[in-house]
C-alpha cells in the first residue's frame, strides 16, 4: 500500500477459541468503533456475540480498510491468508503467547485503533513467500501455489524418518541435506519455528530469507542466510511415502519423490501496523534479554 487510505470499515478477526477475555475486548471495540461511524466486520461465529457485522472470510478481505486481529501470532497469520493479495493494513493485539506479530497489548488496544483510524501509524512490508508444488505428469501434472509470511517447512510424512532433500539455489546447486525438516524462513518468521532450529534473528526490513535444517545428520550443515530474489528448487530424495510441506502451520500438501517444489519471494506482502515500541525492545520483551 504505497499511500494511506481512509478508513471506513474495520475487520475484526477473533482467536478460533473465542476466549471470554477475547471477546469482551472484541465487544468493546466493536462498540467504539461503530461510535465512531465506522463499519465493523467480524466472521459469521463471532459477529453476532460482538455486535458486528458477519462477513465470510473472502467478504471481509475484500471490504475491509483494515483488520484488527485479537488472538496471537496464529491467529495474525490466518488473517494475512485471509486478505489474499490485498495489502491491507493489520493491526495486532496480543492475547496468545509470546506475540512477536500481535505486539499491541490489551490496555494499548483502544489507543492504537484510534492512532490508525486517525492515520497516525506506520505499517512494516513484510515480504511473504510462494511455495508451488510442481506435480509430476504421473502425479496430474499440475501446479499447486501456497503463501506463508512466517515460513515455509518440509518434513518427512512418515513419522520419524529422515527427510533427504537436494537445493538448487539461484538455478545452480547448492547443498544436499538429511535432516529431520527443512525450514525456507522470512524476516518475519526468523523468531518462529527457524529460531528453534538455531537460525539467526534476522531485522524485519531486510530483504533476506533463512535456510535452516532441522537436526541435520551433518553438523556443518548450518542455517544460511540468501537474498530474496533467489528462487529455490528442491527435490525430495525419498522412498514411496514422501514428504510434507506446511506453510506457516496452517496449510500443508503432500509431496511425493517425483513432485518438484520452488519457493520464492511472494508477489505480496503484508502490512503490519508497526507499534510504537522499537524492535530491539521488543526483542527484549519477548526474548526475555534483560
Amino acid at each position: 500500500m504505497s499511500q494511506k487510505q481512509p478508513i471506513r470499515s474495520i475487520g475484526l478477526v477473533v482467536r478460533q477459541d473465542r476466549p471470554q477475555h477475547a471477546i469482551t475486548l472484541a465487544t468493546d471495540l466493536t462498540g467504539w468503533i461503530k461510535s465512531r461511524g465506522l463499519d465493523a466486520l467480524s466472521e459469521p461465529l463471532t459477529a453476532p456475540i460482538i455486535g458486528a457485522r458477519p462477513a465470510e472470510p473472502a467478504q471481509l478481505g475484500r471490504e475491509a480498510d483494515l483488520v484488527v486481529v485479537l488472538g496471537g501470532d496464529g491467529t495474525f497469520l490466518g488473517a494475512a491468508r485471509m486478505m489474499g493479495e490485498r495489502e491491507t493494513p493489520i493491526l495486532g493485539i496480543n492475547l496468545g503467547g509470546l506475540g512477536f506479530l500481535t505486539e499491541i497489548t490489551t490496555e494499548e488496544a483502544r489507543n492504537a485503533l484510534s492512532r490508525v483510524i486517525d492515520g497516525d501509524y506506520e505499517v512494516d512490508r513484510r515480504i511473504t513467500l510462494e511455495a508451488v508444488v510442481a506435480r509430476s505428469a504421473d502425479n496430474g501434472g499440475q501446479e499447486e501455489h501456497f503463501r506463508a509470511l512466517n515460513d515455509v517447512v518440509i518434513v518427512k510424512r512418515a513419522f520419524g524418518r529422515m527427510l533427504d532433500v537436494r537445493v538448487v539455489a539461484d538455478h545452480k546447486p547448492f547443498c544436499a541435506y538429511r535432516a529431520d525438516g527443512l525450514i525456507v524462513a522470512t524476516p518475519t518468521g526468523s523468531t518462529a519455528h527457524a529460531l528453534s532450529a538455531g537460525g539467526p534473528i534476522v531485522f524485519p526490513s531486510l530483504r533476506v530469507v533463512v535456510l535452516a535444517a532441522i537436526c541435520p545428520h551433518t553438523l556443518s550443515n548450518r542455517p544460511v542466510v540468501l537474498p530474496d530474489s533467489f528462487e529455490l528448487e528442491m527435490h525430495i530424495k525419498s522412498d514411496d511415502l514422501g514428504a510434507l510441506l506446511i506453510c506457516d502451520g496452517q496449510e500443508s500438501a503432500h509431496i511425493d519423490q517425483s513432485d518438484v517444489i520452488y519457493i520464492r519471494r511472494g508477489k505480496h506482502i503484508v502490512a503490519l501496523v508497526r507499534s510504537a515500541h522499537p524492535y530491539f525492545e521488543i526483542w527484549r520483551d519477548k526474548l526475555r534479554w534483560g
